[in-house]
C-alpha cells in the first residue's frame, strides 16, 4: 500500500502561503511571499532530494499545480525539473479540464477522496503532496495522510494561510525523524500517533 506524504514549508506560526516567490500567492493581501528562500542550504536540498527519490507520484491541488506548471517546466540547470516532469502528477480540481498542459498531469474529477483511496491501495512508491493546503486539510479529515514532513523556518509571518485552520479536528502525531539545517530550518517528519 502506498503512503501519502505531505511536505510543507511552514513558518513558526504555521503559515504555508507563498514560501517560494513574492508573486506566488497574494490572496488576502499577503505580501510576504518568498519567505523560505533565504533559508535554503545544502542540508535542505539533500533532504528534499531524498524525499523526491522515494516519490512515485505527486498529488496536488489546482492552485499549487497551476503555479508549478507555470514555473518548473521553464527552469533549467537544476536536478528538480527533470524529476518533476517525469513524475505522474494527479491534480484535484473542479475547474480544470483535460488535457492538462504539463507533461504527465492527470485530472482527478468527481470523488477526489475516493480516487486517492484507490491510488493508496495500489502497490508502488509513495505519493507526495506539496503545498496544496486545502487538499491537505481534506485528506487529513478523511484519514489519508500517512506522514507530514514539515520544514519549519525560523520566521514569524504574523498572517497568511496556515497548514491547520482554527477549528480543525484535534489529532496527535509522533516525531519519527528530524534534522536541523545550517540556517535553522528544522525538517521534522511526523506520523499519526
Amino acid at each position: 500500500m502506498r503512503k501519502i506524504i505531505v511536505t510543507e514549508n511552514v513558518s513558526l506560526d504555521g503559515v504555508l502561503q507563498a514560501p517560494g516567490r513574492p508573486d506566488e500567492d497574494t490572496r488576502d493581501g499577503f505580501t510576504r511571499g518568498g519567505w523560505a528562500v533565504p533559508y535554503n542550504d545544502p542540508v535542505l536540498a539533500r533532504k528534499m532530494g531524498e524525499g523526491m527519490a522515494s516519490t512515485g507520484a505527486l498529488l496536488l491541488g489546482r492552485r499549487t499545480w497551476a503555479d508549478f506548471a507555470g514555473y518548473w517546466p521553464r527552469q533549467t540547470g537544476n536536478p528538480f525539473t527533470p524529476v518533476l516532469d517525469a513524475l505522474p502528477k494527479y491534480v484535484a480540481s473542479t475547474t480544470l479540464d483535460e488535457p492538462l498542459p504539463w507533461v504527465n498531469s492527470h485530472l482527478l474529477q468527481g470523488d477526489v477522496i475516493g480516487a486517492v483511496r484507490e491510488m493508496k491501495a495500489r502497490p508502488g512508491p509513495d505519493i507526495a503532496v506539496l503545498g496544496s493546503g486545502e487538499l491537505v486539510r481534506s485528506l487529513r479529515r478523511h484519514g489519508l495522510v500517512d506522514a507530514y514532513v514539515l520544514l519549519v523556518h525560523p520566521v514569524v509571518l504574523g498572517g497568511g494561510r496556515r497548514l491547520f485552520d482554527p477549528g480543525d479536528e484535534p489529532g496527535e502525531l509522533r516525531l519519527t525523524d528530524s534534522v536541523t539545517t545550517t540556517t535553522g530550518v528544522v525538517i521534522a517528519r511526523y506520523e499519526p500517533a
